[in-house]
């Protein structure tokens, strides 16, 4: 790898996806450091040094790519709204240090786009140090949701909580004699080929079969999703099913392709032997939260192996822009993020290798010992990020 640069370590990394949303790819990470540090996990951990603390901290059921924009709200399996990590695509055991650190960055690089100053970014990065360490000291695990949410993420679950379907599913589709289709819509949607439709349509009618409820997932239209960052280029639908009844009791549905973890090459940690990437996506997901989002299963389709859940509107994210530069409100949010990372962490102890309460517990009384040192890693990655995007964004500009 010493003798790659940076460029030919991401095209390497990309190869096999679709060229149209590979582009796509290439240009939201050319937008900014904090976009091109969503898109290049897989960097982040070649590049981490598997020693120390980043070797020695307790193995933990991990996002693996934790970053600010990587929490959010939805409806749970039991329909109530929760705010909490939301993007396991990367998931598995790991020092519980990796995720700490990768949020940690995340923060300082995208320190500009929150219009904050790096001294305040370091404030922040101190708030959810703090808060994380604090967390687990308790040896309990609870969750985020409406009653007991503040500020930017009270605001967030309380519009989803009134949020009415009718109103989602007429963004997203037509309605015509009163049955609905999918609405093309530039940037988020393109068409699916007919081979690829009924592909979709059978695998997920064989999936389903022995649900008690199989007609709910009567398919009425597919298409192409476009969305996310790292995982653009990769094979992605929205469902469109029949639900609880056409036309307003519909559901749309995301299916996604699965690919093994940018972790796995890296971690110390001995993985279980997992029957397909979807089904480790799930699993750890089904650990780390209380109740994950409806209808979250793995499917398999020529081979491939697939997530699905229901869709959950890039809207259902914490809008930091909100914040506008007040540390006050971006404290709050920092806080909660560190709050549910800690207690997912907790909630997933002593599953399959993964630490006890106890070692977590230990391992924050400790903290003066390891505190700084994940930190300072951050600012000094956060550096590398700068000096690689903009090797990155030249390459682009020149095409």
């Amino acid at each position: 790898m010493s003798n790659q640069t940076v460029v030919d370590r991401i095209h390497e990394f990309n190869q096999g996806r679709d060229p149209e949303l590979l582009k796509l790819k290439y240009q939201t990470m050319a937008k900014n450091a904090f976009s091109f540090l969503r898109g290049t996990c897989h960097l982040f951990y070649q590049d981490l040094p598997v020693e120390g603390i980043f070797a020695s901290a307790p193995p933990v059921w991990s996002c693996g790519d934790l970053h600010l924009q990587n929490f959010g709200s939805f409806k749970g399996d039991d329909r109530l709204v929760y705010f909490d990590v939301n993007d396991f695509d990367e998931a598995l055991l790991a020092p519980c240090t990796w995720d700490v650190v990768r949020f940690l960055t995340s923060v300082i690089v995208g320190a500009h786009t929150l219009n904050i100053d790096d001294e305040t970014a370091i404030a922040l990065c101190r708030c959810f140090l703090e808060t994380y360490i604090k967390e687990l000291l308790t040896g309990k695990d609870r969750t985020v949701h409406g009653e007991v949410s503040t500020g930017l993420v009270r605001e967030l679950l309380l519009g989803l909580k009134t949020r009415k379907r009718k109103d989602f599913l007429d963004e997203r589709t037509e309605l015509k004699s009163k049955v609905r289709s999918l609405k093309l819509i530039e940037g988020k949607t393109k068409p699916a080929t007919e081979s690829e439709r009924e592909r979709v349509i059978e695998a997920i009618a064989e999936s389903t079969q022995t649900y008690p409820e199989p007609e709910f997932y009567t398919i009425l239209d597919v298409m192409h999703r476009i969305a996310g960052t790292g995982s653009l280029g990769l094979e992605r639908y929205v469902i469109l099913v029949e639900g609880n009844g056409s036309p307003n009791q519909n559901y749309l549905l995301d299916l996604k392709l699965s690919r093994s973890s940018s972790l796995q090459a890296y971690t110390p940690c001995l993985q279980p032997d997992w029957n397909s990437e979807a089904d480790r996506i799930v699993a750890i997901q089904n650990r780390f939260q209380e109740s994950p989002p409806a209808l979250l299963h793995g499917l398999t389709i020529a081979e491939k192996s697939y997530v699905l859940r229901e869709l959950q509107p890039t809207a259902d994210r914490v809008d930091l822009d909100k914040s506008n530069g007040k540390i006050k409100r971006l404290k709050k949010v920092i806080k909660t993020m560190a709050e549910v990372t800690a207690w997912g962490q907790m909630r997933s102890t002593g599953r399959q290798k993964s630490a006890i309460a106890d070692d977590l517990i230990a391992f924050a009384e400790t903290a003066s010992v390891w505190h700084d040192s994940v930190l300072d890693y951050a600012r000094s990655y956060a550096v590398q990020v700068e000096r690689d995007y903009a090797e990155f964004k030249a390459q682009v500009n020149e095409g």
